[in-house]
């Protein structure tokens, strides 16, 4: 069992996750993302709470709010009392004392779910492997359409055209023309 809360709107649309116990706690960091963020208490036992950051974000691109959700939330879903001495780790912060105001406000976000996080996890990898392929694909097709293009340039300026037989005219078939000397020397010009 997976609890799934929403986070206080001005932080953004996050979406906070913990699960019931170790085994689904372990579940969580086996089929976690790269832009999941851990929160749990240093050196003791205590939830295990995550926010999935988007794409691209850091652990510096965390709001304060955002950062007192996830830190209300392993306080108020620990095993032991946390003394306020005790501090939780994304960096280290310290929480002096529980907030009931937050936990109440997560709390009625909280839904239950039995997510098969395995199967979440593949179903992402697959997305970004298939996103990985079709920009090599892509690449590869600009790549080969500039390498067309280049050479296709380097034809139009290369000397190998100038000199080609069928394109040459003799003396002779330009005295058996029907042009005069006059004609032609216009032409040229």
């Amino acid at each position: 069992m997976v609890f799934y809360f929403k986070a206080r709107p001005e932080a953004g649309d996050y979406t906070i996750f913990m699960g019931l116990d170790k085994h689904e706690n372990e579940d969580l960091i086996k089929y976690g993302f790269p832009e999941d963020i851990w929160f749990h208490v240093d050196k003791m036992s205590s939830a295990h709470v995550y926010v999935r950051l988007n794409k691209g974000q850091t652990m510096d691109d965390i709001s304060e709010g955002l950062l007192e959700d996830c830190a209300q939330l392993v306080k108020a879903n620990s095993i032991q009392d946390i003394k306020s001495t005790g501090t939780l780790k994304v960096r280290t912060v310290k929480v002096e004392k529980r907030i009931n105001e937050i936990v109440n406000r997560l709390n009625k976000t909280k839904v239950e779910r039995k997510p098969d996080l395995k199967a979440e996890r593949e179903a992402v990898s697959s997305a970004e492997k298939a996103e990985r392929k079709a920009q090599l694909r892509d690449k590869k097709r600009k790549e080969e359409m500039e390498r067309l293009e280049k050479e296709k340039q380097a034809e139009i300026r290369s000397y190998k055209g100038l000199m080609v037989q069928e394109k040459m005219t003799s003396n002779k078939q330009i005295a058996s023309g029907s042009k005069t000397l006059q004609e032609l020397e216009e032409d040229f010009m």
